[in-house]
């Protein structure tokens, strides 16, 4: 009877064994017989291979390929190297970030700071300092408004402060090594902005004649406020003097007015005055 049982069992594993096989082979089959068109299919895609500036003209080791979901290409994108060498970068691109045509200038514009420059516009650089440069905060793309201060040669009084451009953007903030007076190198900050034609000669003229400031703006703030500048006179207001008051005027006192009553007590008389 126990071999029985032993037998019995032996049988069931061996047809578990078998079934649990021919399942697993099905299974196999079946998946080898899916047809080519349910896999994903991919693209191959240009993307940056580091970060690129603008400016920066594309070399083969600033591009890398790689294989882009088909359903998810995005437009403008290059299917290979040769599609993006030699364009001029116009939008900062990150690493790994497709290099799309939209962020590239065409290949006979070349590189550098040019590329960038709008038709109709102009890219302008002043000297300036920590102070005027609001202590390296103005950085490219940022936007700035420019004062002047101007200040007469025969009266110092008649000096003045005026904003004079508004919501300029800036392309370029560096640095270059200048010799001073002696003779002695030191480093100058330079910033560029892009402004039209009539603001470059507005610019100029300010940067030669007196000292410029620049303020820097929310990027987002797009309004422009009329001003009407100010001057060393009324730079402070001043506190009014307070107005002498009236001498006070004595009036003669008037002489004062005497009542008499009459008194009788039995019979006697008298007069009492107040």
């Amino acid at each position: 009877m126990r071999r029985k049982r032993i037998w019995i069992a032996l049988v069931l594993a061996a047809v578990s064994g078998v079934a649990a096989g021919y399942l697993a082979l099905n299974f196999f089959e079946r998946a080898a017989i899916i047809p080519s068109s349910a896999v994903a299919s991919t693209t191959p895609v240009a993307i940056a291979a580091r970060d690129l500036p603008v400016g920066t003209v594309l070399a083969k080791e600033d591009i890398d390929l790689v294989d882009w979901p088909s359903g998810s290409i995005p437009q403008g994108y290059a299917r290979s190297a040769e599609e993006v060498l030699g364009h001029g970068v116009i939008t900062p691109v990150s690493a790994q970030e497709p290099l799309l045509l939209t962020k590239l200038a065409s290949k006979e514009a070349g590189g550098g700071l040019p590329i960038v420059i709008p038709e109709g516009m102009r890219a302008v650089s002043v000297k300036v300092d920590q102070v005027i440069s609001v202590a390296g905060f103005v950085v490219p793309q940022t936007r700035v408004d420019v004062l002047v201060t101007l200040t007469p040669a025969d009266d110092r009084s008649e000096i003045t402060t005026k904003v004079i451009l508004q919501n300029v953007r800036v392309l370029t903030a560096g640095q270059t090594m200048e010799r001073d007076a002696e003779g002695k190198p030191q480093t100058v900050t330079v910033i560029t902005l892009l402004v039209t034609p009539q603001e470059a000669e507005r610019l100029t003229l300010a940067a030669t004649e007196g000292r410029i400031q620049l303020a820097l703006r929310n990027t987002m703030d797009n309004e422009e406020v009329k001003t009407e500048g100010v001057q060393k006179d009324n730079l402070v207001q001043r506190a009014e003097a307070p107005r002498p008051s009236a001498p006070r005027v004595r009036r003669p006192s008037q002489p004062r007015t005497q009542y008499g009553v009459e008194v009788y007590n039995g019979t006697d008389r008298s007069v009492a005055t107040f």
